[in-house]
C-alpha cells in the first residue's frame, strides 16, 4: 500500500535544522539563523476545517463553542473559531498534533485546499501596512479577532491572535495556489525589519504565549 505523503504550499529559501513527521507531513521544526524576530512561519500542515449550517450555534464538532458575532473567535485548547458570517465559521487547529477529525457533516476539511502562515514579532503591522489596506491596528476589537479581504491583492481570512501597538501575531490563510506568492511578497515586505522564516518550535512559544496572555486576561 502506498505511503501518502501531504506537501505544504509554501518552501521558504533557508535551510532546515531539524525536521519531524507530523501524521504524513514533513514539518520543520527549527531554520538556520532564525533571529529575535519578526517571524514567518508556515502551519499549513494544521488541520482546518470549514463549518457551515443555518443554525451554526448548535454545532459543536469540537468542545468549544462557536463565537457569537461575525469577525468574532474562540482560542481554547489550542482550536481557534473563526466567525466568519450568519452560516459559517472556520477552524483551525494550531497544536502540533492530529486530532481526530470530526464526524459532523456540516464540517468540511480544507487543510490541503489552503495555505496558513502566522506572521510574528516586532514591527509586524509595520509589514503589513505594506500588503493590504484593512486597518490591522484597529484600537477597537479585542484579539483574537478576525478579519476578511484583500492581502496582497488576495482574498484571506486574516486573525490578529496578539497586538503591541506594531508588535503581534497574525494569522493568515489563503487558497492553496497562492501560498508560495504569498510567503515570498512577505519576505519581501519585511527585508528591511530582517523578517525571517522560522519553524514549528518556534510556533509552539508564540502559541503558549498567546494561551497565557488570555488565561492571564480571562
Amino acid at each position: 500500500m502506498a505511503t501518502i505523503e501531504r506537501r505544504s504550499p509554501v518552501a521558504f529559501p533557508v535551510r532546515a535544522v531539524r525536521s519531524t513527521k507530523i501524521g504524513h507531513w514533513t514539518v520543520v521544526q527549527q531554520y538556520t539563523n532564525e533571529g529575535e524576530g519578526p517571524w514567518l512561519i508556515d502551519l499549513s500542515h494544521h488541520p482546518r476545517w470549514d463549518l457551515q449550517d443555518a443554525d451554526i450555534r448548535r454545532c459543536k464538532p469540537f468542545p468549544v463553542n462557536v463565537p457569537v458575532d461575525p469577525g468574532t473567535c474562540t482560542l481554547d485548547r489550542g482550536l481557534l473559531v473563526n466567525r466568519m458570517n450568519r452560516t459559517q465559521c472556520s477552524i483551525w487547529h494550531l497544536l502540533g498534533d492530529t486530532p481526530q477529525p470530526p464526524a459532523d457533516p456540516v464540517c468540511t476539511e480544507t487543510t490541503d485546499a489552503t495555505a496558513l502562515m502566522a506572521l510574528a514579532g516586532g514591527k509586524v503591522f509595520a509589514i503589513t501596512e505594506k500588503l493590504t489596506n484593512l486597518d490591522l491596528t484597529d484600537p477597537g476589537p479585542k484579539p483574537p479577532f478576525l478579519l476578511q479581504g484583500p492581502f496582497c491583492h488576495v482574498a484571506c481570512q486574516l486573525v490578529i491572535a496578539q497586538r503591541r501597538d506594531l508588535d503581534g501575531t497574525l494569522l493568515l490563510a489563503c487558497s492553496r495556489g497562492y501560498g508560495q506568492d504569498m510567503a515570498h511578497a512577505i519576505l519581501q515586505a519585511g527585508e528591511e525589519f530582517d523578517l525571517r522564516p522560522a519553524g514549528e518550535d518556534q510556533w509552539r512559544n508564540l502559541l503558549k504565549q498567546i494561551q497565557n496572555e488570555r488565561s492571564e486576561r480571562f
